[in-house]
C-alpha cells in the first residue's frame, strides 16, 4: 500500500450559525500546526493527511463550535483534477447535494443546542376494512 493511500480527505462545514467565519476557520486549522493540506472553500474547509491528524484536527476545530461545525468525507484530495472546478469548468458533482444538505444544518444545529427526549409509537397493524376506508377518505 502507497503512503497516499494512508490519506483521508475530509469536507469541514460550517452552519449557518457557526460562530466563526471561514478566514477564522481557516487560521485556527493553520494554527494547529499539523501536516494538513488545508484548502478554503465557500463552505469552510477541504483537509487532506494522515487519518489520524485529520481527526485530530476534526476534534480540535469542532470544540470551538460543536452544534455548528460539521464534517463528512470526500473521495478525492485538494486539487484532484477530477473534482476541481476550475479544470472541469463547472460545478463539480456533488455540489448540488451539498447544497442541498446545508439546507437542512440550521435544523440540525438546533436540535443539538436543545435535544428533547423523543420516545417512538409502535406502529399497529391495521386491518384490510380499516385500510379501505382511509383509501375512500383520500380519494374525496
Amino acid at each position: 500500500m502507497s503512503p497516499e493511500n494512508d490519506k483521508v480527505t475530509r469536507m469541514i462545514i460550517l452552519g449557518p450559525k457557526a460562530q466563526l467565519s471561514q478566514s477564522e476557520l481557516l487560521g485556527k486549522l493553520h494554527m494547529l500546526e499539523l501536516p494538513l493540506t488545508i484548502k478554503s472553500t465557500c463552505y469552510g474547509a477541504v483537509i487532506h493527511g494522515d487519518n489520524k491528524t485529520v481527526q485530530d484536527a476534526i476534534t480540535k476545530i469542532r470544540d470551538l463550535d460543536p452544534s455548528n461545525i460539521f464534517t463528512k468525507d470526500r473521495g478525492f484530495p485538494p486539487g484532484d483534477p477530477r473534482r476541481c472546478r476550475a479544470k472541469r469548468g463547472a460545478a463539480r458533482e456533488g455540489f448540488h447535494q451539498l447544497e442541498k444538505e446545508y439546507e437542512l444544518l440550521e435544523y440540525v444545529c438546533d436540535a443539538l443546542e436543545n435535544p428533547k427526549k423523543v420516545s417512538l409509537e409502535d406502529s399497529k397493524k391495521i386491518s384490510p376494512d380499516e385500510f379501505r376506508k382511509i383509501v375512500k377518505e383520500c380519494e374525496k
